[in-house]
């Protein structure tokens, strides 16, 4: 009987209690939200602030090097990448821009001197799935979605650098790992995992960011690197760097690099 009634008290203490610990759960979690959410506000500032949320498109240039299971091929590739916000994405291949490959919406055709044909399947649901997960959209989508889950996970090393790291969780249980150097604000790696469609194992894709310079008030990385479940698959070395040029709707049309690449 004594033991019945300790175990009574016992259950009716937790249950006077729970809701003080739900409510310090809460607490806490509010205030890390409020912590990853200055953290990444901070990462806006020093990217170039009101210039980098209201930039309209960039064009990059530079050499591309290729990686396979972690070891580079030989040579580079002359790129040029233009991107505008949110979902016009060009890239002109080789020295002679002979090679274009474009994502406008959700599609995307590869131009050649053989023509126009749409883009390989796996390379286009790659490449928007990386858009779909990039820092530009982290902050100007996600961010803004009250649904958005925002975790502050503390301090990590990432590339000899000592970084703040945020997660962001969407409604559809997708996430966004941005990792930020904890003196100047700037991001340093942006990671997310995704399911493989064919084997079903998680993938990491990782892009990390270096080399920073200002280019019209806006901090850009000079050195992009992408990897996959931690081997190197490119790095961007870029060269030259453009801000909010006036492309012009035929620019984002492949047909018109199709009549101008001829055999």
């Amino acid at each position: 009987m004594i033991k019945t009634k300790v175990l009574v008290l016992a259950v009716a203490a937790w249950i006077g209690a729970s809701p003080l610990m739900a409510r310090a759960q809460t607490d806490a979690a509010a205030k890390n939200a409020e912590q990853a959410r200055a953290a990444l506000n901070a990462m806006v500032q020093a990217l170039g602030g009101d210039a980098w949320l209201n930039m309209k498109n960039r064009m990059q240039v530079g050499q591309i090097a290729a990686f396979y299971q972690g070891k580079p091929s030989p040579g580079t590739t002359k790129a040029y990448e233009f991107h505008e916000w949110p979902d016009h994405d060009r890239i002109d291949l080789t020295s002679h821009r002979d090679v274009v490959e474009y994502f406008v919406g959700r599609q995307g055709w590869e131009v050649t001197y053989q023509g126009k044909k749409p883009m390989q399947a796996d390379i286009l649901s790659e490449y928007l799935r990386r858009r779909d997960h990039s820092i530009e959209t982290a902050v100007k989508v996600w961010m803004k979605d009250p649904n958005t889950i925002l975790v502050y996970e503390g301090q990590r090393m990432a590339e000899r650098h000592l970084a703040e790291q945020v997660t962001l969780i969407s409604a559809q249980n997708e996430s966004i790992t941005i990792q930020m150097d904890i003196q100047s604000h700037l991001p340093l790696q942006r990671s997310y995992q995704y399911r493989d469609p064919e084997y079903h194992d998680k993938n990491t894709d990782t892009e990390e960011y270096a080399g920073y310079r200002a280019v019209d008030g806006i901090q850009t990385p000079f050195t992009i690197t992408r990897m996959k479940n931690d081997d190197m698959l490119r790095q961007f070395f870029v060269t030259e760097v453009k801000y909010n040029q006036d492309l012009g709707a035929e620019f984002w049309d492949p047909s018109v690099s199709a009549k101008k690449i001829v055999k």
